[in-house]
């Protein structure tokens, strides 16, 4: 039981520093938006961009959009405190990267009103950690149901 704790301590720490990465990065861009600079040559690069759409920049913007997400970030923190009382460990981690996230952009659309993106992926989208922690998140809850992990 003690090392479930300190796991899950580990586990969330290194969570909240990938998505306290993700708003210090956010801060980053928007001191200097003019700014640019090539990561992995012109398959990456670090540039500011606005999203006032949902993921991958589809078409779906609003007021409405931040009550729905504000709606789906509680109903995920009901299924993470499902998880932890279950003891379902790695569901619990899933669904924290995907709270933390979707927090992350949804502060944005908040105080901004849009989400800030800044990893420019050549012939695909703009998004950011917070984004990636959101797609790892849903990745890994597929995949442990698809593994019967988690009932």
């Amino acid at each position: 039981m003690f090392l479930f704790g300190k796991k899950m301590i580990a586990i969330n720490l290194a969570i909240i520093f990938f998505i306290g990465l993700d708003r210090f990065f956010k801060a980053l861009v928007l001191s200097n938006r003019a700014g640019e600079f090539k990561l992995l040559g012109e398959i990456l690069k670090f540039s500011y961009r606005s999203n006032y759409n949902i993921a991958f920049s589809l078409p779906l913007a609003g007021r409405w959009l931040i009550a729905v997400i504000s709606f789906i970030i509680l109903l995920l923190i009901f299924y993470l405190v499902q998880a932890l009382r279950g003891r379902e460990g790695r569901i619990a981690i899933y669904l924290f990267f995907i709270i933390m996230g979707a927090a992350s952009n949804l502060f944005d659309r908040l105080r901004y009103g849009f989400v800030i993106d800044y990893l420019d992926l050549k012939y695909f989208t703009v998004f950011n950690l917070a984004d990636v922690a959101i797609i790892a998140g849903v990745f890994l809850i597929i995949l442990s149901f698809y593994k019967n992990e988690a009932v």
